[in-house]
């Protein structure tokens, strides 16, 4: 089997990081604070075990949500939660199902549990066949909403639809869904077969300590609980995600600002002729091309070595038609837009 592959983490200073999806701006004070107060004392607390079913983090977000905590499972990050999901309901004989191209992290996870894959495309027009993925044969589908690579979400209606129509566990990942105008959290509270999954990774500014939960129907997560992990989520985590979900003003915030960015970044590659894909995340898809280069997997190369040459990273997908001739750019600081901008001109210009 191949192992994921994850975006390049730079050594030294200097760079613009674009390239994994990090959120530009830090993480809500509160959950600052939170983990200050679990290492006060000299850390004392550190040499207990945590609450082993994250208890703070899943009634945090039974507060948030509405939802029941007994139905909320938390995990070291959302791709814990992906495993786990793997874990209990794939399998020989029992493959999983995803979009093409969707996150590559799930063919990963579905091999390490001899499972097989089943991938259904998405079409040029950046949309998915319901009926096609209700018949793919799939036990359990996992929808990334809004999806990565592409930044195009799927409306709540849309996902209504396939849960109705699929008869395996449909698993809506929403790693990105603090940047979408929809989300899909409720379904979970009315259609048996769906699970929504949660990362503080993204909006929340928490890729470092990894955190996770995923909003369950009535008893799947008693299920879940019988994998996962004894202690799968540390004490500093568990106590941060909590605290950031309680501070929605800071999220509200900096989400707006990534948002706002987004926009910007939108228009000014488009104003260098560069295609760009309507994006519902922290990040773009979008196709480099000049009056030198028209759009082709090579002159993506090109672009990418300019810009790293640069000290500026993003991304790179070749091996899909609909990613083969695009850059995946994550949306940064104002600042960091502007030095990407000067150079996308300085490239397009070249």
């Amino acid at each position: 089997m191949a192992a994921y592959t994850p975006g390049e983490q730079p050594q030294g200073g200097g760079w613009v990081k674009l390239n994994t999806n990090e959120n530009p701006y830090p993480p809500s004070p509160q959950a600052l604070a939170a983990i200050r107060a679990v290492v006060a004392a000299e850390g004392a607390t550190l040499r207990l075990y945590p609450s082993p079913d994250a208890s703070p983090l899943r009634e945090a977000a039974a507060k948030l949500h509405a939802f029941p905590a007994i139905d909320i499972l938390a995990g070291n990050g959302s791709d814990d939660l992906l495993n786990i999901l793997i874990r209990a309901y794939a399998g020989p004989g029992r493959p999983t199902g995803m979009l093409d191209p969707s996150y590559s992290l799930y063919p990963v996870l579905a091999a390490a549990q001899g499972a097989g894959v089943v991938k259904v495309p998405i079409r040029a027009d950046f949309s998915f066949d319901v009926e096609a993925v209700a018949t793919c044969g799939a036990a359990i589908f996992f929808l990334t909403n809004p999806n990565a690579p592409l930044g195009v979400s799927f409306s709540p209606a849309k996902v209504t639809e396939l849960a109705r129509a699929f008869p395996g566990l449909l698993v809506v990942d929403e790693a990105y869904a603090a940047f979408a105008d929809a989300d899909c959290a409720e379904l979970p509270k009315t259609h048996a077969n769906v699970v929504v999954t949660r990362t503080f990774s993204k909006g929340h500014a928490l890729a470092g300590l990894r955190a996770g939960y995923a909003l369950c129907p009535p008893g799947l997560a008693s299920v879940l609980h019988r994998v996962r992990d004894s202690y799968n989520l540390d004490r500093l985590a568990q106590v941060a995600a909590a605290a950031a979900l309680a501070d929605s003003g800071w999220l509200l915030e900096t989400v707006g600002k990534v948002r706002s960015e987004r926009v910007r970044l939108t228009q000014g590659l488009q104003a260098l002729g560069w295609a760009v894909v309507p994006s519902s995340g922290n990040f773009l898809l979008a196709t480099p091309a000049s009056r030198q280069r028209s759009a082709s997997p090579s002159t993506s190369e090109h672009a990418f070595a300019f810009f790293r040459e640069r000290k500026i990273l993003v991304r790179r997908f070749p091996n899909h038609p609909l990613t083969a001739s695009a850059l995946r750019i994550t949306v940064g600081t104002a600042a960091e837009m502007d030095a990407f901008l000067a150079a996308a001109q300085a490239w397009s210009e070249g």
